[in-house]
């Protein structure tokens, strides 16, 4: 199933793209004029040049790469950060350096996933008492270890 959402990009870069068959998120872009460097536990926001505006019941989730993560410390200050369907400004990545070296993003590196996922809006019920369930209240750790 797909959605279809318009798009602005103002980067010389190609439209965020899904890098294969299976893959939930598509690689979002730096759009950096020069390289940026980010000092040990130092964040920015990384302009991508994108603007999108997606249906009402959609988001997206900006999310970290998991190669940047793993083998250079790069992750995002809030993860997954949410684009809300009502937002039309630039979609910008709020990258986090938590490496113990400098570490330097230049142009067109990607540098985030953006996942596109359907949502439901909650209407609150309120009540005195809420069902029983074997787990109760029972929350960090309850289940154990194994």
């Amino acid at each position: 199933m797909t959605v279809q959402i318009s798009i602005v990009n103002k980067s010389p870069h190609a439209l965020p793209e899904y890098q294969t068959e299976g893959s939930a998120g598509m690689d979002l872009r730096a759009w950096l004029p020069e390289p940026v460097s980010l000092r040990p536990m130092e964040r920015k926001l990384i302009p991508t040049g994108l603007y999108m505006a997606l249906p009402q019941g959609y988001e997206a989730q900006i999310r970290p790469r998991s190669g940047l993560a793993i083998k250079r410390g790069l992750s995002l200050v809030n993860t997954p950060g949410t684009i809300d369907s009502d937002y039309r400004g630039e979609i910008m990545v709020p990258i986090i350096n938590l490496s113990t070296e400098v570490q330097e993003l230049t142009d067109g590196e990607r540098i985030a996933q953006m996942i596109i996922a359907k949502y439901e809006r909650a209407e609150w019920l309120p009540a005195e008492s809420l069902d029983e369930t074997v787990r109760g209240a029972g929350g960090f750790g309850h289940s154990g270890t194994h």
